[in-house]
C-alpha cells in the first residue's frame, strides 16, 4: 500500500487549477484588508486602518494584472473584485472619516460619510455595466480605489485639529472634501486609468510614464506625504484636462443660424 504523501501526489496528479483561482485571491487579500482596516478603525487605530487601505490597493492593483496574465478574467472576477472594492474602498474610508472627524456632526455626519459609500457603489455598478474586458485608456468618473487613497492621504498627513478649522457656516473641512470626492465619483469626467506595466505602453505614452515615475518616487521617497502630492497632481490633471476640453467645446460650438426675417 502506497505512503499517504504519495496517494495525496496521485490524486492531484491531472487536476488543474482554474485560473481565475490565482486574481481571485489577491481580490480575496484586498476584502480581507478592508475588513482589517475597519476594525482598526473601530478600535482607533486610524493610522494603522489607512495603511491596511492602502494594502488592499496594492491587492487590488495586482489582482487585474494577474488575471491579464493567466487569461484568468471572467465575469466572477468583476463580481468578486466590486464586492470587494466596496468593503476596502466604500465601507473602510466612509466609515474612517465618520470616526476620525464627523462623528460629533451627528446625524449629519453620518450622512455625509455615507456619500462615499453610496457614490462608491453607483460608481462600480457603472463600471460593471460598461466594462468590455478591455482595460481603456480612461475611466468615467473617479475610480474608487483612488477615492480612498485621498481620503487616506489626508488623514495621514493632517491632524484631527487641523481639520476643526472651520469653513463657512462652522462645518469641519472633511465635509465639502467628502462631498466633493463622492460627486467626482459619479460624474462624466474622464480620469487616466493608470499605467500598464510594458515597454510598449511607455513608448506609445512617455509623458503618462514620466509622471507616474515621478509619482511612485514621491512615494517611495516621501511616503504619506509624497502619496497626498502625488494625487493631489492625479486630480489636478484630470480635472484640469476635464476644464480645457469643456472649454474647447463651448469656443468650438457654433451658435445656431438666425431664423429668416418676414
Amino acid at each position: 500500500m502506497p505512503p499517504p504523501a504519495r496517494r495525496r501526489m496521485r490524486l492531484a496528479r491531472g487536476q488543474r487549477i482554474s485560473p481565475v483561482a490565482f486574481p481571485a485571491s489577491f481580490t480575496l487579500a484586498n476584502a480581507l484588508c478592508g475588513f482589517l482596516a475597519v476594525v482598526h478603525i473601530a478600535d482607533g487605530r486610524f493610522p494603522f486602518a489607512c495603511w491596511f487601505i492602502i494594502l488592499a490597493g496594492v491587492f487590488d492593483l495586482f489582482d487585474g494584472m494577474v488575471a491579464r496574465k493567466v487569461n484568468g478574467q471572467s465575469e466572477f472576477g468583476i463580481q468578486l473584485d466590486s464586492l470587494a472594492d466596496t468593503v476596502s474602498f466604500g465601507l473602510a474610508p466612509a466609515f474612517l472619516v465618520h470616526q476620525f472627524a464627523l462623528q460629533d456632526y451627528r446625524i449629519f455626519g453620518t450622512i455625509v460619510s455615507s456619500l462615499l459609500l453610496l457614490a462608491g457603489i453607483m460608481r462600480l455598478a457603472r463600471f460593471n455595466v460598461s466594462f468590455d474586458g478591455e482595460k481603456k485608456e480612461h475611466f468615467t468618473g473617479l475610480p474608487i480605489p483612488m477615492q480612498a487613497a485621498t481620503i487616506v492621504a489626508l488623514i495621514l498627513n493632517v491632524d484631527r485639529g487641523d481639520f476643526t478649522l472651520y469653513s463657512p457656516g462652522g462645518l469641519s473641512l472633511l465635509v465639502p472634501i467628502v462631498i466633493g470626492l463622492a460627486a467626482l465619483m459619479i460624474s462624466t469626467i474622464d480620469y487616466d486609468s493608470g499605467p500598464k506595466p510594458s515597454a510598449q505602453w511607455i513608448r506609445a505614452h512617455p509623458r503618462k510614464a514620466v509622471l507616474y515615475l515621478i509619482g511612485l518616487l514621491l512615494v517611495l521617497f516621501l511616503q504619506e506625504r509624497g502619496l497626498l502630492i502625488a494625487l493631489a497632481g492625479y486630480h489636478a490633471l484630470n480635472i484640469g484636462a476635464a476644464l480645457l476640453r469643456f472649454g474647447q467645446a463651448v469656443r468650438n460650438a457654433t451658435p445656431e443660424d438666425p431664423a429668416p426675417t418676414a
